[in-house]
């Protein structure tokens, strides 16, 4: 069987084989107020994806509560007001000062919008009842300023699959494979953790592989916008699984944390909001696995009506995350808990796949099925809106409506059916 990789985006790359953070607002940016008190009635009625994904609905059943995310990311500065008793104790991996303080304003964007409580002019995150974990790592700039650990990122990885986090986030990647960093995603998923990552962010422009989001145990996210279009930054091809709001939303514009920046987070903002929504969907199924959440989130995620049965698109993966249809809904089965909804082979403990073990039913990705398209064939700019289901989520035309979205690929193709990955 040959192998299929996950591709991402080259965002803000280390020359090494090292994690590197994404870089957030790739478009314009506009700053928003002076200090963090102040801004709260100016930013909160900006984060339209809440209202869109009915998040007070889903807050009726769960806020998320009960589970951890591991945020590998530039650190978690715990005492703004947002998110003051939703951070845990955490590791800095870059050996420096031996503290998880954010020291760029990224990772802490990450942590309020998965867990912000919105107290004392913070943002409201889609998850309010997780708790973060913070791994933090460095990204270019601090490893040449500190001369940080080399291969932090998976040693972080491994230290969040140790960890009592569920779920691991890193919104950011590398254009370099990493013996160590593949075997640590293995290691991750073994030990029963839904990893998710960013693709990346120059869908306009190279394209190049990227990773963790390329290894197969790791869930590629792309970023969409208010309006059920894939972003033109975000990455496309077979890496992308699953895709999430990312373009108009707010975030921390530097270290200061002095003023918010409204603009193209990409796909780490679509991630944190990927990862918040698999909290969700597990704090109100706290007996699934790892498994059963993310197949879940596949088969509800929004899609529009003409999307082809175990057919997967370039640009949206399954679709757009939709936590209500699934929470309040009851769309999507969790199926097998041990078959991996990304590679329908059955893991066993320590991570590795075992193909001949038996699915439940037939894999929708499987070799036989026609080869992706190439990124000739896919530009990644062509993405068109779909209509709008009232029933549920209508503001937001694809992701949330129920027959509603995803993007019409160039030359006519709709969507593509991808082999099984495999490592």
């Amino acid at each position: 069987m040959s192998q299929i990789r996950k591709r991402s985006g080259s965002y803000g790359l280390r020359r090494g084989p090292q994690f590197a953070v994404a870089v957030v607002g790739v478009s314009a940016m506009v700053m928003v107020g002076a200090a963090p008190a102040a801004v709260a009635e100016d930013m909160q009625p900006k984060q339209w994806y809440l209202d869109a994904m009915r998040a007070e609905e889903i807050w009726k059943s769960t806020t998320g509560e009960g589970i951890k995310i591991a945020l590998i990311d530039t650190g978690v500065n715990a005492s703004i007001p947002s998110l003051k008793g939703q951070v845990l104790k955490g590791l800095d991996v870059t050996e420096t000062d031996g503290t998880t303080d954010d020291y760029d304003g990224h990772g802490t964007s990450m942590a309020e919008l998965i867990a912000g409580t919105g107290a004392g002019g913070g943002l409201k995150g889609l998850a309010p009842g997780a708790e973060i974990i913070p791994m933090r790592i460095a990204n270019k700039e601090f490893e040449e300023k500190h001369k940080s650990k080399t291969f932090d990122n998976a040693r972080a990885i491994r230290a969040a699959a140790d960890s009592d986090a569920k779920i691991i986030n890193v919104s950011g990647g590398s254009e370099f494979l990493s013996a160590q960093e593949k075997e640590a995603a293995e290691y991750a998923y073994g030990k029963g953790k839904l990893f998710f990552a960013a693709v990346g962010n120059t869908g306009h422009k190279d394209n190049k592989p990227g990773y963790p989001a390329n290894y197969p145990e790791v869930v590629g996210v792309a970023a969409s916008d208010s309006d059920g279009q894939v972003a033109e930054t975000s990455q496309h091809g077979d890496f992308v699984d699953i895709a999430a709001p990312g373009i108009d939303t707010p975030f921390w514009c530097d270290e200061t944390f002095s003023k918010y920046c409204m603009g193209n987070g990409g796909t780490s903002t679509a991630t944190a909001l990927a990862s918040a929504s698999a909290a969700l969907i597990w704090s109100a199924n706290p007996d699934w696995t790892a498994n059963q959440v993310l197949r879940v989130m596949f088969e509800s995620a929004g899609r529009s009506d003409d999307w082809k049965p175990g057919t997967v698109s370039n640009y949206l993966g399954h679709g757009i995350v939709r936590p209500n249809a699934a929470i309040n809904r009851g769309i999507g089965k969790p199926g097998d808990p041990d078959v991996s909804p990304l590679t329908n082979e059955r893991m066993t403990t320590g991570g590795s796949s075992d193909a001949g073990a038996p699915t439940e039913g037939p894999a929708k990705d499987d070799d036989a099925a026609s080869p992706p398209k190439s990124d000739a064939e896919a530009p990644g700019t062509d993405a068109a809106n779909a209509a709008k289901d009232s029933g549920d989520d209508s503001q937001l035309g694809l992701i949330l409506g129920g027959a509603a979205l995803v993007a019409v690929l160039a030359g006519g193709a709709f969507a593509v059916v991808r082999r099984r990955r495999s490592a």
